[in-house]
C-alpha cells in the first residue's frame, strides 16, 4: 500500500520537474544553435564560396586592367610620336630665341636701366633751373634725385650683369640645340619605358587573380 503524500510536498515536486523541463528545454536549444553555427561556418568556407570570392575579386580587378590597357597605349602613342615631340623642341628654341633677344647687349632689357637714369638727369637739369621753390626746398629736392640717381645707376649696373650672363647661357643652349633634341627624344622614350614596366606588372597582378579563380573551379582534392 503506498504512503500518500502530502499536498505541499506533491506541489514542490511538480516544479521541481516543470523547473527540469524548462532546463532540458534551454540546452537542447544551445545544442542546436552550436550545430547551426557548425554548418554555417562550413559553408563560409566551402568550395563554392571560395569561387564566388575569387570571382568577384577578378571582375572588380577586369575594368582596372582594361583601364591600364587603354592609358598604357596612349601615353605610348604621345612618347612615340616623332612631330609631337619635334614640335616641343621648336617651342623651346622659339623661347630661347626670344629671350635672347630680350637679353641682347641693345635689347628692351639693356634699355630700361638707360631709360630710368635718363628720366632722372632730365629731373635735376630742370631742378637745376627751378624757381618756383625756395632754395632749401630745391636742394633738398636735389638730394633726393641724385640719391635715386646713385641708387638707379647701382641697380642698372646689377641688371645689366644678369643680363649679359643671362645671354651667355642662352647662347651656350643655342649652340646644342641638336644634342638637346636627341635629350629631347630620350626623355620621351624614358616615359615609355615606364609606362611598359607598370603595365607589365598591372598584367602579372591580373593573372595572379585569375589563377586564384581558376584553382577555386577545381573539385577538393585534385
Amino acid at each position: 500500500m503506498m504512503t500518500r503524500l502530502p499536498a505541499s510536498v506533491q506541489a514542490m515536486s511538480t516544479r521541481a520537474a516543470a523547473v527540469l523541463l524548462f532546463v532540458g528545454a534551454l540546452l537542447v536549444a544551445a545544442d542546436g544553435g552550436q550545430a547551426a553555427d557548425a554548418t554555417g561556418g562550413a559553408a563560409a568556407g566551402s568550395p563554392v564560396e571560395e569561387f564566388s570570392q575569387q570571382l568577384e575579386a577578378f571582375q572588380k580587378s577586369v575594368p582596372d586592367l582594361n583601364k591600364s590597357i587603354q592609358d598604357s597605349a596612349g601615353t605610348i602613342d604621345s612618347a612615340t610620336d616623332v612631330e609631337k615631340a619635334r614640335a616641343e623642341i621648336n617651342r623651346l628654341k622659339d623661347t630661347v630665341s626670344a629671350l635672347l633677344g630680350a637679353v641682347s647687349d641693345n635689347g628692351p632689357v639693356s634699355q630700361l636701366g638707360v631709360k630710368a637714369l635718363d628720366h632722372i638727369r632730365g629731373k635735376l637739369r630742370t631742378l637745376a633751373q627751378e624757381q618756383r621753390f625756395r632754395p632749401e626746398e630745391r636742394q633738398f629736392l636735389i638730394d633726393q634725385w641724385q640719391r635715386l640717381q646713385r641708387q638707379t645707376e647701382d641697380a642698372t649696373k646689377e641688371l645689366d650683369d644678369a643680363r649679359a650672363q643671362f645671354a651667355s647661357l642662352l647662347q651656350v643652349l643655342q649652340s646644342n640645340e641638336d644634342f638637346i633634341d636627341e635629350l629631347v627624344e630620350v626623355r620621351q622614350a624614358e616615359k615609355a619605358l615606364d609606362v611598359i614596366r607598370r603595365l607589365t606588372q598591372n598584367i602579372r597582378d591580373a593573372s595572379n587573380q585569375l589563377n586564384k579563380l581558376i584553382g577555386s573551379i577545381k573539385p577538393p582534392g585534385t
